[in-house]
C-alpha cells in the first residue's frame, strides 16, 4: 500500500459575475491529478508557475480545501475527515514555506517559533520543551544559543534553517518543501539541499518536493510529475524524464535549461529550436480543443505520458 496516494484530486475556485455574483465559471487550479509516493521516497512536482503544484501541496496539508478527489494518508482519507478528526493527522504533515523572511513571524524569538507546533500537540514543562527546541537547533546546525535571538538576526540560509527545524519538531512522516530554496543564493542553496538529504535518512522522512527548477529537481527526487495547466503531463523517475521525455511540454522544460558550459550552447539553441518546431507542428497531438492535456497513459511499468 502507498504512503500517500491521491486520487482524481481537484480544486476549482468560482468565478462570480453579474448583479446578484452567481457563479459564472470556475478556475481549475488542479484538474484531475493523481499521484502516490511511496515511504522514504522523494517526489517531485515540476512546472511553471500556476500550474497547480503548490495547490496540490496545500491541499494535501489541508490549508485549502479540496473540491473533490482522496487524498489518502496510510489508508485514511483526509478529505472525509472534520477539522476536529484531520487535527491528529496534523503532526504527521508539515510544510516548509518557499520564502524564510516571511514565514517566520518577525516578532518571536526562535524559542516561540520552534516550539509553537510543539505547544499545540504535547504538554512538555518549560525545561523539557527548551532542550527539545535546541535538539532541533542543532541538527539543523545552528548554535543551541540562537533560540533566544530573532529571525532578523539570521542569514536566509539560516532562517530556511530555522523553518525546516520547526518541521521537524514533530517527528512528521511527510514534509511538503514549496520551493524551498528558491529565495536563497545560489551559494547557499546547495548547503540547505544537500542537508535535506541528510536528515531524511536520519529522520526516515518521505517529501513531496515543489520546484520550478529541474536542476534542483534532478538532484533531490526519485520520481517526478510534470504539472501543465493543473494537469499531469507526464510522470517517470528521475532517469526517464530527463533522459528520454516524451512529451512536448517536458521537453520544453528541459530546453530551457541553462547550460553553463559556452561549448554547449550552440547545440542546446539548435536543440531549444527543434523543441519550439515539434511544439507548432504536433500542438493537437499533446493537448485537446481546450489547450489541456489528455489523461496519463503508461508506456512503461514507471513512465507515464498524457497522450489521446
Amino acid at each position: 500500500m502507498a504512503f500517500l496516494k491521491v486520487n482524481h484530486l481537484k480544486v476549482y475556485y468560482p468565478v462570480r459575475g453579474g448583479f446578484f455574483r452567481r457563479i459564472v465559471d470556475y478556475v481549475k487550479a488542479v484538474d484531475d491529478v493523481s499521484f502516490e509516493l511511496r515511504q522514504g521516497e522523494t517526489y517531485g512536482l515540476v512546472g511553471e508557475s500556476g500550474c497547480g503544484k503548490t495547490t496540490t501541496g496545500r491541499a494535501i496539508i489541508g490549508l485549502i480545501k479540496a473540491t473533490a478527489g482522496e487524498i489518502l494518508l496510510e489508508g485514511t482519507d483526509l478529505t472525509k475527515l472534520s477539522r476536529r478528526q484531520f487535527y491528529p493527522y496534523r503532526k504527521d504533515i508539515q510544510m516548509i514555506f518557499q520564502d524564510p523572511y516571511s514565514s517566520l513571524n518577525p516578532r518571536k524569538r526562535v524559542l516561540d517559533i520552534i516550539a509553537e507546533p510543539i505547544r499545540n500537540f504535547e504538554k512538555l514543562s518549560p525545561q523539557e520543551e527548551k532542550r527539545k527546541v535546541q535538539y532541533f537547533i542543532e541538527r539543523v546546525g545552528l548554535n543551541p544559543e540562537s533560540i533566544y535571538k530573532y529571525p532578523h538576526e539570521f542569514s536566509g540560509g539560516q532562517r530556511q534553517r530555522i523553518g525546516i527545524a520547526r518541521a521537524l519538531t514533530l517527528n512528521p512522516k511527510l514534509i511538503i518543501a514549496d520551493e524551498p530554496v528558491s529565495a536563497l543564493d545560489v551559494s547557499v542553496q546547495a548547503q540547505v539541499l544537500n542537508f535535506m538529504k541528510e536528515i531524511q535518512k536520519e529522520f526516515q522522512l518521505t517529501y513531496l518536493f515543489i520546484s520550478h527548477d529541474l536542476g534542483i529537481i534532478r538532484h533531490m527526487c526519485d520520481r517526478i510529475g510534470i504539472m501543465y495547466r493543473g494537469r499531469f503531463v507526464e510522470e517517470g523517475t528521475s532517469e526517464e524524464i530527463f533522459n528520454n521525455p516524451q512529451h512536448i511540454y517536458t521537453k520544453r522544460l528541459l530546453s530551457a535549461i541553462p547550460n553553463a558550459d559556452p561549448r554547449q550552447r550552440k547545440k542546446q539553441f539548435q536543440l531549444r529550436e527543434e523543441v519550439e518546431r515539434e511544439y507548432k507542428q504536433s500542438y493537437h497531438r499533446y493537448f485537446d480543443d481546450e489547450g489541456k492535456a489528455y489523461p496519463l497513459k503508461k508506456i512503461s511499468k514507471t513512465h507515464s505520458v498524457a497522450i489521446p
